[in-house]
């Protein structure tokens, strides 16, 4: 069994185009997601899957291994089920799906979920992180997606409204928990998304893994405070850049 992370990354975006390739740090910036990822001790190999040779090109220049796909993918889990049949995988590996916008990943995020999927039983298909939640973070902010967990660790939920709700006030019993969109499948399972179709609750909260939940799939959520956030915006790509330059200061 091999440990595989793979980076799905694309030339176009629509609310920062051609963001992976932005370099006003000195370096790309799906080399940062590269670089950071590495740090995972979990991972056998880390592969970038581009659609284009634009985007091959960069990450050849710092060393990558790279694995071109189509360019009309609609989601990164499409994409990295296509690369994972380029690259022969076995049917025991494990994937990691690596997000291409997040350059200041916590490696050890990525070896937590691994670690979850592991110690799950073999027909748990998938793992994610769920983080506590920071003191400045905002629950009620339909943009953070938050998630709600059995005792067992598997997600019962995700939502985009504050979960679970304290009816009557006071000290909540139950923590919130931030998702945070890693996810790790075990190789089969990746066919097998591929094939479900789309579902309500997916729908309404513009949620995918819930496609998963309500398909009867169980995803182990193991909890690691991580604030990484993925880049997005104009605005979201110069704080990063003003914070590298502190770090290099």
């Amino acid at each position: 069994m091999s440990i595989v992370g793979i980076i799905p990354a694309r030339l176009a975006s629509s609310r920062l185009p051609r963001k992976v390739l932005l370099d006003r740090t000195g370096k790309p910036l799906i080399q940062h997601v590269w670089e950071a990822a590495r740090h995972a001790r979990t991972l056998d190999r880390l592969i970038l899957a581009v659609d284009t040779p634009e985007v091959a090109d960069a990450c050849h220049r710092f060393g990558a291994e790279v694995v071109m796909t189509r360019i009309d993918h609609t989601s990164g889990t499409s994409r990295l089920a296509e690369a994972a049949h380029a690259l022969s995988l076995s049917a025991d590996d494990i994937v990691v799906n690596v997000q291409g916008d997040e350059p200041e990943m916590d490696a050890g995020a990525i070896d937590a979920a691994v670690a979850a999927l592991h110690a799950a039983s073999p027909s748990v298909p998938m793992s994610t992180i769920g983080s506590p939640f920071a003191a400045d973070e905002d629950p009620n902010n339909p943009a953070i997606v938050k998630v709600v967990t059995d005792r067992t660790g598997r997600a019962m939920y995700f939502s985009r409204s504050p979960i679970p709700h304290h009816r009557d006030g006071g000290t909540r019993e139950a923590g919130l928990l931030r998702h945070v969109g890693l996810y790790i499948y075990r190789r089969p399972f990746l066919d097998v998304y591929q094939n479900m179709a789309p579902t309500p609750l997916e729908r309404t909260e513009v949620l995918e893994q819930l496609r998963v939940l309500e398909h009867g799939y169980a995803i182990v959520v193991a909890v690691h405070p991580c604030s990484s956030q993925g880049i997005d915006t104009p605005e979201q790509y110069q704080e990063f850049v003003d914070r590298h330059a502190t770090r290099r200061n």
